[in-house]
């Protein structure tokens, strides 16, 4: 069932949207090369409780970390370790918080130094995907209108687009209806209103849709081993436009430094 939600309640899902972003922003200032992930997700979780907040992820259904990272051939899902991340890596850092008994998600990939150019690439269009299924966000359109957008620009560049996970709702519950897959048909699916929340996240591999699990009963990695992104905007339908409730724009104004 889908819970619509009231303009106040989108405005407690931006602020914890927002602190999301900051501390994503807070992580970036730390990669680099022979930096380890476990350390990246000590950094955060200092961040989230310093702001009042709980990271939602650790504890989730037996998650243990605050942030899910996932490197290179890693999708989704990635336990932080003690291993040091290197040069021409690539990192996905996913994040959510409980703020005001609201959620908020996002994810940004970053890359670890200088990184290969068709990597980049992939990283951009992964991007371009998410920027482009938030145009069709609106009232009046469906949520294959929003999927279709993410596959056919990914498999416009011969990328494989995940089936198995998806983006979904954001409210009182970290996932909520409605699912939001990253393929599908134009036109197909329920009809977006006022109100809704989603989470939508493109995870765009570079070879193979396929992927598999870990034994770790998380880890979630490319089948042929090349590696993936994934990029998360948490949005409201309001006023009958997509409006983004977390930001990209702190944490590039650290990278930019």
């Amino acid at each position: 069932m889908v819970h619509y939600k009231s303009a106040e309640e989108i405005e407690l899902i931006r602020e914890s949207s927002l602190l999301v972003s900051k501390t994503l922003a807070e992580v970036a200032k730390h990669i680099k090369p022979g930096v380890t992930s476990l350390k990246l997700d000590q950094i955060a979780e200092e961040f989230i409780r310093d702001n009042k907040a709980i990271p939602a992820f650790k504890g989730y259904e037996g998650f243990p970390a605050s942030l899910c990272i996932s490197v290179n051939e890693v999708v989704v899902h990635g336990f932080p370790t003690k291993n040091e991340l290197k040069e021409g890596d690539i990192i996905s850092v996913d994040c959510g918080v409980l703020k005001n008994k609201f959620y908020g998600d996002s994810a940004y990939t970053f890359a670890v130094g200088e990184i290969a150019p068709e990597v980049q690439q992939l990283l951009d269009v992964t991007k371009e995907c998410l920027a482009f299924a938030i145009e069709k966000a609106v009232v009046g359109m469906r949520l294959g209108d929003i999927s279709y957008a993410v596959q056919e620009h990914a498999e416009k560049h011969g990328y494989g687009v995940v089936r198995e996970l998806v983006g979904h709702g954001v409210g009182k519950h970290l996932h909520e209806d409605p699912q939001v897959p990253n393929y599908g048909k134009r036109g197909s699916g329920m009809k977006l209103q006022e109100g809704l929340v989603i989470a939508i996240e493109p995870m765009i591999n570079m070879g193979t849709h396929r992927v598999k699990q870990a034994n770790d009963g998380w880890t979630i990695f490319t089948q042929d081993r090349l590696p993936s992104a994934h990029f998360e905007h948490t949005i409201a339908v309001s006023n009958g436009k997509a409006d983004v409730l977390s930001t990209f724009s702190c944490i590039e104004e650290v990278l930019a430094k």
